[in-house]
């Protein structure tokens, strides 16, 4: 296999991909192999709506990753894809398709056929994502790819609907709801966005009964939901309202009485310091009402105009209605003042309208009982939530948890599994009821089933065992529960990965219980940022589109680049051309291995042949056997970066800024034992090479391993995606040879900085002094003399125990040395100095920039932890540098 001279990802990937699917190497093989743990990741599934963004990227790439490790560590690995029906979001999809096409809602077309459009678009859209995540170079398992409606799925959530029921744990009942009146339905937290809004505030005057002319004044952003109100709230601690607390208010327009209550959860700064509770539309006010045993009122229809309850204003639409009670209360004068005001305001993330809070009848889970097993999962470590701060997100959710409402107004998902007699007698099946069948208790006729289908996540909590066959004891829920590792984002804490943890517990009570919480790791990934730190979103037009990315830089370099900008616990500020960190290492290492391959060629070289007694194969094979155990324990811990960046470095500057120098000069010797052993280096290096980039850049690195494995004479159609993961043979490392190797590349950098910073040509022949007052270090530069002269190209390279500064010469220092570089006839003296000096005048200010910033207690004391390290290390950095300009002008 010839490599072509520059390295093309659009070449490779697509035909990398398919042959892994054609040899199956994702799928695991039929029976457990003998002792290999299993190491199971199900992917979190996205919406069969979406499309793939830089959060799946990220988070895609990770888990890959990690299955990639573990498959060729031999564990039983497998990653379980799979997308969501995403009721609300597809519902709306196909509700806007079907008006735009037909000029038809969905009413018009009935239930049965408009769940039947979904079904097709479904058919056709559905699986886009999917194929995105092929594109990353995702090794999900496709052959168990699961739908959270289909018909498994389905039967999966009635049996723990059924079994909930059974317990009691399930009921239906009127609480305050999130309710989009656009789609008339009750939407999730998930679905519900804050956004700020210009707005007004309305101070409104309720008249205190029996008092002439005695109101209480309260402020709003929603005049038109007073209509609703049940009573007026004040802090106890209030001294303005004190006589008040008790007395009545006569609501305007509807004359109802409502009395005054004092109630510690009233903030006394905001507006007057009294408050409106209206408890049938705000989730405050609902727990304030049940406080103090107000009555709930709801004011608004489905659609969102005003009912019955509202009086003279029933009928209006929420805006028009809110108009006719400020224009009403000004001609009542009872319309203090309005004032401009900025605040959050609910918004649906499917109709984009506000969101209303409204008591609704409903379907419930009570949470608590639920909620003491998962939490205890995290108290034994049963459950690890990584980063660690993220566990107080999960336990404080738990710890006051409340009841789930799992019912939706939707046509689209799982409905709900519940029928009714002719008296609104309720009972739950597992299986579809015939309508006009008795009813198992009243025996009276089944008349009709609930209308409502299940939140979206009354299906996805239980993925990690639904997707395993679950509720039948499958073979695969025996060999694949539980798994061993989730990585989702921050903002499902507790919408998904709490709720998997409680549905582990309380339905998989055939299992042990410390075989029950679903996975053992959950991993909070990082969030994905614009360049100016700010959230993607469509809405803001700042989002980044990882297939243009990949198509622009390849997957690889896509995917090793998301990898090392992102540090555990740390958000990524992310920007198209930070990918080019990955295409440069991607062309890096393709030119490093087209070098290795062409030195190969023509010959049978074993891989590792020879017995390394040279300095630099020694190094070499000791740094790659630390980096292989770096990479591997990294890897374990899931410090995904740190492995990544230990990769990076020794690929990039140990194997191909160094080693390849050194050892090129030995491959020209042809079948000497020097030769032949550099040889064997070089196949070792980069075999091993290869196998630990391959979680990290798989398309390239399964490329390269194929062309090496050819050059070398052992293509036997062995994979890279199957192969062994290094575990370290023939390799040790070796503390003496890292040691002394470090003293010449000491020596060649200070060598490379003097002509950086005295701006001689980097091959301009110089001669140097090296003053090494230790023995070890002058007998290293002895052995190892010519090496060294030749990667700092010297015309002449003297070692000397102590000595004085030559003239006309600059100054390096390296680690126990001095080196004088002479700086010969070619080099203007004078304007180097003028330059020198610039560059010290620059430094100094710099530093007195920087020392000042430090020396401020506000920027040390609120920055970020991580900035003011850096501007301490940039510090440190240019007080080295100005020391070194100011020694060099010394001499001038």
């Amino acid at each position: 296999m010839e490599l072509e001279t520059r390295y093309d990802p659009h070449a490779h990937e697509g035909d990398v991909y398919e042959r892994w699917m054609q040899a199956g190497a994702f799928t695991p093989a039929k029976e457990a192999p003998e002792g290999a743990d299993p190491f199971v990741i199900m992917i979190p599934p996205p919406n069969v709506t979406g499309v793939l963004h830089m959060g799946h990227a990220l988070n895609g790439t990770l888990q890959d990753v990690l299955v990639r490790f573990h498959r060729m560590r031999g564990r039983d690995a497998l990653w379980v894809p799979g997308t969501d029906h995403a009721g609300i979001a597809t519902q709306a999809v196909v509700e806007k398709k079907l008006f735009a096409e037909e000029r038809k809602t969905r009413q018009e077309l009935g239930r049965e056929a408009f769940v039947e459009r979904v079904w097709d678009w479904k058919e056709e859209h559905g699986n886009k994502i999917l194929e995105q995540f092929r594109r990353l170079g995702s090794s999900c398992d496709w052959t168990r790819t699961r739908f959270t409606l289909e018909p498994d799925m389905s039967r999966a959530v009635r049996e723990a609907f059924v079994t909930l029921w059974e317990r009691d744990l399930i009921y239906r009942g009127a609480r305050i709801v999130h309710w989009d009146c656009v789609l008339q339905t009750a939407v999730s937290d998930d679905e519900v966005e804050m956004v700020e809004r210009k707005s007004k505030l309305y101070y409104l005057k309720y008249p205190v009964k029996d008092a002439a002319g005695e109101q209480v004044t309260v402020a709003t952003t929603r005049p038109e939901t007073m209509l609703g109100d049940t009573g007026v709230a004040v802090n106890p601690s209030d001294e303005r309202y004190g006589a008040l607390v008790g007395k009545t208010l006569v609501l305007p327009f509807l004359d109802r009485e409502i009395p005054i209550v004092a109630d510690d959860s009233v903030d006394a700064s905001f507006g007057t310091g009294a408050v409106k509770v209206t408890p049938g539309h705000d989730p405050a006010d609902y727990e304030r009402g049940a406080r103090h045993g107000l009555p709930v009122l709801n004011v608004l229809n489905r659609d969102g105009t005003l009912n019955e309850e509202a009086g003279p204003f029933a009928g209006k639409s929420r805006e028009q209605a809110r108009k006719e009670v400020c224009e009403g209360l000004e001609e009542l004068g009872l319309l203090e003042k309005v004032e401009d005001y900025v605040h959050n305001v609910p918004i649906s993330d499917r109709s984009k309208s506000p969101i209303e809070p409204l008591v609704s009848e409903q379907w419930f889970v009570k949470m608590e009982p639920l909620a003491q097993p998962a939490i205890q999962a995290v108290k034994t470590g049963a459950l690890t939530i990584r980063p660690e701060r993220w566990t107080k997100v999960y336990l404080d959710w738990l710890e006051n948890v409340q009841d789930w409402c799992i019912s939706r107004q939707l046509w689209w998902g799982h409905r709900v599994p519940v029928w009714y007699d002719e008296d609104g007698v309720p009972f739950a099946s597992r299986e579809d009821v015939e309508i006009g069948s008795p009813h198992p208790k009243t025996g009276k006729p089944i008349v009709r089933q609930d209308e409502d289908v299940l939140d979206t996540w009354a299906s996805s909590w239980l993925w990690p065992f639904a997707t395993l066959g679950w509720p039948d004891k499958t073979p695969d829920l025996e060999r694949f529960y539980p798994t061993q590792f989730l990585s989702t984002a921050r903002e499902i804490i507790y919408l998904w990965v709490a709720r998997m943890v409680m549905a582990g517990y309380a339905l998989l009570d055939h299992l042990p219980e410390e075989k029950r919480c679903p996975f053992s790791t959950c991993y909070i990934h990082a969030t994905v940022l614009d360049a100016k730190g700010k959230r993607m979103s469509k809405s803001a037009g700042n989002g980044i589109d990882p297939l243009d990315l990949i198509e622009q830089y390849g997957a690889d370099a896509v995917r090793l680049s998301l990898v090392l900008l992102t540090r555990e616990g740390q958000d990524v500020k992310l920007a198209p051309d930070r990918m080019e960190m990955g295409r440069r290492f991607t062309n890096k290492i393709w030119n490093a291995a087209r070098f290795v391959m062409q030195n190969l060629e023509g010959e049978r070289t074993e891989v590792g042949a020879g017995t390394p007694t040279l300095l630099e194969d020694r190094w070499i094979l000791s740094r790659l056997a630390r980096t292989t155990a770096e990479v591997t324990e990294a890897l374990e811990g899931f410090r995904f970066n740190d492995g990544a960046t230990a990769l990076y470095k020794f690929v990039w500057n140990d194997f191909c800024d160094w080693y390849l120098e050194l050892v090129k000069s030995r491959l020209g010797e042809g079948d000497s034992d020097s030769a032949k052993t550099a040889r064997g280096t070089l196949a070792l290096v980069l075999e091993t090479s290869l196998k630990l980039l391959h979680p990290f850049t798989p398309f390239q690195s399964e490329v390269l391993y194929g062309a090496l494995r050819e050059r070398l004479g052992a293509s036997n159609g062995e994979m890279l995606v199957r192969a062994a993961w290094p575990a370290g043979e023939r390799l040790a490392v070796d503390e003496a040879a890292e040691a002394d190797l470090d003293v010449v590349r000491e020596l060649v950098g200070a060598v490379r900085s003097i002509r950086a910073l005295t701006m001689v040509a980097d091959r301009m022949p110089l001669a140097a002094l090296v003053i090494a007052p230790s023995a070890e270090t002058r007998r290293v530069l002895d052995e190892c003399h010519e090496r060294a002269r030749a990667l700092a190209f010297l015309s002449q390279l003297e070692v000397a125990e102590a000595g004085e500064r030559p003239p006309a010469s600059a100054v390096g220092v390296a680690s126990g040395m001095e080196v004088f570089v002479s700086l010969g006839d070619g080099v203007d003296l004078e304007k180097l100095k003028e330059t020198l000096e610039r560059r010290v005048a620059k430094l100094e200010k710099g530093t007195a920039g920087a020392e000042g910033k430090l020396a401020n207690k506000g920027f040390v004391e609120r920055a970020d932890p991580d900035v003011v390290q850096a501007e301490r290390d940039r510090l440190e950095e240019m007080q080295g540098e100005l020391e070194l300009l100011r020694r060099n002008l010394s001499g001038l």
